[in-house]
């Protein structure tokens, strides 16, 4: 899977509000009023990450969870992580 320019990615973010280039990868921060409510969206990720058989990264900090993505065999952003982030996007719930 091909790596996608640093222009292509931002010009498909339009597509994915919230989501920002950073260092290379796309990332996203999800707000939620409590710790649980950020780990039941977590788990809800990781059921879609392993369908898609392609894994975020995640830092949780209680009610706030940031996912970033890339492809890391290729070395960049793949059209693999700006279909898992709109997927992702589709969970609700956040804020």
């Amino acid at each position: 899977m091909a790596v996608l320019s640093e222009e292509e990615v931002r010009r498909r973010l339009g597509a994915l509000p919230g989501w920002e280039w950073a260092d290379g990868a796309i990332r996203r921060r999800y707000r939620f009023p409590d710790f649980v409510g950020a780990m039941g969206f977590v788990q809800q990720v990781a059921l879609v990450a392993e369908k898609a058989d392609h894994h975020p990264d995640f830092l949780i900090r209680y009610g706030e969870v940031t996912l970033t993505l890339a492809t890391h065999s290729e070395g960049g952003v793949t059209e693999k992580d700006l279909e898992l982030a709109g997927r992702i996007d589709r969970l609700g719930g956040a804020r």
